[in-house]
């Protein structure tokens, strides 16, 4: 028995260095996303204080948006598995390449969004809308979430650089500033958001048109600073220094970032269109079960901020350390990140758990049953927290070894396979009801841990993508 616990510590638990380096990785990320979260509580708070058709129809035009964020996660995952490993073999060309792919994706990438979200914004809209209720309330919604849309629009450029930016930084270790540059931002949403969504200062009552003109402008905000600061530290920065000389990028890299990033880009966005579909399905029991799912994503954001920020984590040091051949050292490491984030979620799903039937109260805009309904649902999400942990840093491990297909399989395959339909059996066939049927559907996330299990100790993922990469 000692020798098995003797054996589970070296596998589970680091040492010193080993927690140092993990901290300095992710507590400029937890604190960029922790005040990100809280502030988009704020804003959620603010826009419910409007009232459940206005609050209901940003939170649509969101889940519309969140689609095209994870296509640029998605898109530029690709470039940055490369550009972890190459930053790790000390490849600074390598990485500058990786960066102009990202420009080029991002591109392609708006171009898209764009066409999509102009030509098809009230049938896209109208997919959450039906739900019983009262037809005047869904007019309400719909009219709420395309005008949101369409000016939020004008932020994505900004998004979709920043990113790019971003993305690079992290990948050479460097995660405060783009930390700095988000804290900025979400500190500029909150101040206009209040500003123009209640016509304070002089300023006009904008409502919900408001809350889209502070998120364009905490867009450009956060683009300035990224941009400012790496171009002025370019000796710290090299990959930098003439990256925008030429777009061009060596054929042959092209082609391997293309061929391994398309399944991540595809992954991302039928995943985030299953989320979407989830959301879709659980309105099929009622326009009020909108409003409580807004209130529920942005509360739960808020403590899923200490093991999201392991996928960071993750993608850094696994990545350096498959770059730099260590590879007994990248598998060590994985196991201890994994063990790290289910102790963090889980001790962020007790104190989720403790403050649920609270933090609604403050949302005065809504009903009670709205608030009630919320209140189950994050105490659902908080008692599911270890499994999202687990399987996410199952994700970000089989990523970083360049093993995008099964990333594809375990991520969006899982959730079309099994959630989606999963959730149309809770909610169509035996008309459980909003709580069970999230419930079933969420704690069927263990089935997707004993996969992560599986592909992780399989060690399939564990090879150097950067030998010949630009040859």
């Amino acid at each position: 028995m000692s020798s098995l616990f003797q054996k589970a510590r070296r596998t589970l638990v680091g040492d010193r260095v080993f927690y140092r380096t993990v901290m300095a990785i992710i507590i400029p990320v937890i604190i960029q996303n922790g005040i990100s979260n809280f502030v988009n509580l704020l804003d959620n708070l603010m826009v419910g204080a409007l009232g459940d058709a206005q609050m209901s129809g940003v939170s649509i035009a969101n889940q519309l948006l969140f689609v095209f964020n994870l296509a640029i996660f998605g898109g530029l995952a690709g470039p940055g598995i490369f550009g972890a490993q190459f930053y790790g073999a000390g490849d600074i060309d390598g990485l500058r390449n990786t960066f102009r792919i990202k420009l080029l994706e991002s591109l392609a990438l708006l171009a898209l969004a764009f066409g999509a979200f102009l030509g098809f914004s009230k049938p896209l809209i109208s997919l959450f809308l039906q739900g019983d209720g009262d037809p005047a309330m869904a007019e309400q919604m719909l009219h709420f979430g395309q005008e949101y849309l369409m000016l939020v629009l004008l932020g994505l450029p900004a998004f979709a650089l920043t990113q790019s930016y971003a993305g690079t930084l992290r990948e050479m270790g460097e995660t405060r500033l783009p930390m700095i540059a988000s804290v900025a931002a979400v500190c500029t949403n909150a101040v206009f958001n209040y500003l123009l969504i209640f016509g304070k200062l002089g300023l006009p009552r904008l409502g919900v048109v408001g809350a889209a003109a502070a998120t364009v402008i905490s867009r450009y905000v956060e683009l300035g600073i990224v941009m400012v600061f790496t171009h002025r530290n370019h000796r710290r920065f090299a990959f930098i220094e003439g990256a925008y000389r030429t777009l061009r990028v060596p054929a042959a890299l092209l082609r391997k970032v293309l061929r391994m990033g398309a399944p991540l880009l595809l992954n991302e966005v039928l995943w985030s269109i299953g989320m979407s579909t989830l959301t879709a399905i659980y309105s099929l029991c009622g326009l009020t079960v909108v409003s409580a799912l807004s209130i529920t994503f942005t509360i739960s954001n808020l403590f899923n901020s200490v093991y999201m920020s392991l996928g960071t984590a993750v993608s850094v040091m696994v990545g350096q350390s498959l770059g730099a051949g260590d590879f007994r050292k990248a598998k060590t490491e994985v196991w201890q990140l994994m063990a790290f984030g289910v102790a963090g979620a889980l001790a962020m799903g007790l104190l989720l758990t403790a403050f649920a039937p609270l933090i609604p109260r403050a949302y005065s805009g809504v009903t009670a049953d709205v608030r009630q309904l919320a209140t189950g649902l994050l105490i659902i999400t908080a008692c599911a927290m270890p499994l999202y942990s687990f399987s996410h840093c199952s994700y970000f491990t089989l990523r970083s070894g360049g093993k995008t297909v099964i990333t594809f399989l375990f991520d969006s395959g899982y959730t079309w396979t099994i959630s989606v339909p999963l959730a149309l059996l809770m909610v169509r066939g035996l008309n459980a009801g909003i709580l069970i049927s999230y419930a079933v559907v969420e704690f069927a996330n263990i089935a997707k841990c004993i996969l992560g299990y599986a592909f992780v100790r399989s060690g399939r993922w564990i090879q150097n993508l950067t030998e010949h990469a630009q040859a």
